[in-house]
């Protein structure tokens, strides 16, 4: 087994003993399986003879400062419980590295279904629109969680979102730069200089929301669960919402994951205006100006990750090393969608 396959495993008898001193009802023993997914922080399944779990990780290893916040992703999931916004319970936090290497956090195992990718080949026309309208009622019912009242008001700074977001991000890129990309040099002036003015919208946003971090039920379009929080702050909610659009901008299949060339109306799927206007409806805006900006930033912010993860599969701390090195290429096609983006 290679030294990276190693700190993908986890320490099962450790795991086995911290849960059965912590965890009220737990009884081993105890079995896990890695999923495929959670490029960034590795997520596995727990099974015991009674019931089976959830556990998410911080990778081992060195990592950027500020990333892979478990216990963020643990607050915020705890905070919306009895929201509009469906979430796994949370069970348990664990911020002691010397369990099992790095901090985690145990959560319930939803039964339910993930898309991994807007097209859902497998379903039906009238389910394929039920569950992009249930997609979009999330993200409306997301920006209106009184963040007050749910104890959040302190998740993220004050100040231009954008602003600070973009500062984090090229900071964040610069870190886990392996060589000079052009266009990212180009895109993040760009963006600098266009930072629309703060009109006032102060929301919980998840941070990479779309499709494939949805579970919905197994024979419905009803979300059941908003899952992978690790980018979650408070900011604006136009950042969620161009999000969505980013990820339909780009090729179908499963490296882009997108709409890009597809028929939507014969697949019963919105096209980008529809989708805001949905949006906007139900939150009650008149519309949205400068859109290009908000797509500019989430091409750049997803360029700013795809570096991070190349940079992790070099280090040999990626979650999935082989995936993670294709991602390097990816970075200048982000930043000149980004780019056009700001033109348009």
């Amino acid at each position: 087994m290679s030294e990276t396959d190693k700190k993908s495993q986890l320490d099962l008898a450790a795991l086995d003993a911290y849960l059965s001193a912590h965890l009220k009802g737990y009884q081993g023993p105890l079995e896990a399986t890695k999923f495929a997914i959670g490029q960034s922080n590795p997520t596995f399944e727990l099974r015991t003879p009674t019931k089976t779990y959830v556990l998410r990780r911080k990778p081992p290893g060195v990592l950027l400062k500020s990333a892979h916040a478990v216990d963020r992703e643990f607050r915020v999931q705890t905070a919306l419980a009895d929201s509009a916004v469906p979430v796994p319970r949370m069970i348990l936090l664990c911020e002691d590295d010397s369990v099992i290497g790095s901090s985690f956090y145990v959560m319930e195992r939803l039964e339910g279904r993930v898309f991994l990718e807007p097209t859902m080949d497998d379903v039906d026309r009238a389910t394929r629109t039920g569950v992009l309208d249930e997609m979009n009622r999330v993200l409306a019912d997301l920006h209106e969680v009184d963040i007050d009242a749910v104890g959040l008001s302190d998740y993220g700074p004050p100040g231009n979102y954008f602003e600070r977001q973009i500062a984090r991000w090229t900071k964040q890129y610069r870190a886990s730069e392996t060589a000079t990309v052009p266009e990212m040099d180009e895109l993040i002036a760009a963006l600098e200089a266009s930072i629309p003015e703060d009109d006032g919208q102060r929301t919980l946003v998840h941070g990479d929301y779309r499709i494939d971090n949805l579970m919905f039920e197994q024979d419905g379009t009803r979300c059941i669960g908003v899952l992978d929080w690790e980018l979650s702050t408070i900011g604006h909610p136009y950042a969620d919402l161009a999000a969505v659009i980013m990820q339909w901008q780009l090729p179908p299949g499963k490296e882009g994951r997108g709409l890009a060339g597809i028929d939507r109306q014969a697949l019963g799927l919105p096209s980008d205006q529809e989708f805001i206007d949905r949006y906007s409806q139900r939150r009650g805006l008149p519309g949205i100006d400068n859109f290009g900006f908000y797509l500019a930033f989430n091409f750049f912010r997803m360029a700013g990750i795809l570096q991070g993860v190349y940079k992790r599969a070099l280090d040999g701390n990626a979650s999935d090393p082989k995936r993670a090195q294709v991602f390097g290429a990816y970075v200048p096609i982000f930043a000149q969608h980004g780019l056009a983006a700001l033109k348009d």
